[in-house]
């Protein structure tokens, strides 16, 4: 299903910004694990011009895996129809289909399938230099970046892997921009990286996972196989709660090996908090789309609490 715009055609400003839109190359909450990995490398590294390039290098071409991913999941929304249908003007500012310039005709579909395949090309040609340039980096850490680009490019484009239940365990991988730059530049992952990463790639997935239960009839229709779609109403708020449940739990499992501190868990019990409103205004109240803007929110305010934890844990 595809929309046709009756407005005149846009002027060079309104498409350059639709591109931006698009891309969701303003929405900063992918970028900011670099912070995180700033705060948790050593003393040494810090002091090396050449982790800073990398760190650079590696956030640009996340960029652009970031931009192509977002645009061929619009691309596959707008011809199926779902987006259509998820994002309905009555949703209002909850849902704003302004986010959306295929929607309004702003953009066609074979347009944005051009800007994917530059975002693509960016992705791999700065992530192939990230690890040539790198200081330290491991060989597996050249399958992960792979591994990476190519599951983002299929999220629901091509093989489209999260129509095909596989769209939870990619949601995760946000996380992987703690991971991927730290064990670039220092060679290695500590258990403080690791845990870091499954609780960057929780967040991820607990504003996603609200998402989900808005759009389960869209998604439904256009054969979208994920847990909301495969399970009942309830069963999908049983799935959810444990979800919630993974990120005490992926503290508690850290400290218990010894990856973290015990006292790792002081600061997180804001966030608890914070987290426990979400699942108030998702769970109890069916408030869906502003337990996904409070977890958007959770994952702004996470980001700084981990940075002090590194600071604390690495640095004094």
């Amino acid at each position: 299903m595809t929309v046709a715009g009756s407005s005149p055609q846009p002027d060079a400003p309104s498409r350059l910004r639709a591109y931006v839109v698009l891309g969701k190359l303003a929405f900063y909450d992918y970028y900011l694990a670099a912070f995180v990995v700033i705060a948790a490398l050593p003393a040494s590294r810090l002091d090396n011009p050449g982790s800073y390039v990398t760190l650079v290098l590696y956030f640009a071409g996340y960029a652009g895996v970031v931009a192509a991913s977002a645009t061929l999941d619009d691309v596959t929304g707008i011809r199926d129809g779902s987006d259509e249908r998820n994002y309905a003007p009555e949703q209002g500012a909850l849902r704003d289909r302004s986010r959306k310039p295929l929607l309004s005709g702003v953009l066609t579909a074979r347009e944005a399938e051009r800007f994917a395949g530059v975002a693509a090309l960016w992705g791999l040609a700065l992530w192939s230099l990230t690890y040539a340039t790198a200081p330290d980096p491991p060989l597996w850490a050249a399958f992960a970046l792979l591994a990476a680009l190519v599951s983002n490019l299929q999220y629901s484009y091509g093989l489209k892997l999260s129509y095909r239940g596989g769209q939870e365990l990619l949601l995760l991988t946000p996380g992987l921009a703690v991971l991927l730059p730290f064990v670039l530049i220092e060679g290695s992952v500590s258990g403080l990286i690791w845990t870091e990463t499954l609780l960057v790639g929780l967040w991820s997935l607990m504003v996603s996972i609200y998402s989900n239960i808005n759009d389960v009839e869209g998604d439904r229709q256009v054969g979208r196989r994920n847990l909301a779609t495969l399970t009942t109403p309830a069963g999908y708020r049983r799935v959810v709660a444990a979800v919630h449940l993974l990120e005490p739990l992926t503290v508690a499992a850290a400290i218990a090996l010894g990856a973290v501190p015990f006292w790792f868990v002081l600061p997180m019990i804001p966030l608890y908090a914070m987290r426990f409103q979400q699942a108030r205004s998702g769970l109890a109240r069916g408030e869906v789309l502003r337990a996904r803007l409070l977890g958007i929110k959770l994952h702004r305010w996470g980001v700084p609490v981990l940075v002090g934890l590194n600071i604390l844990v690495e640095h004094v």
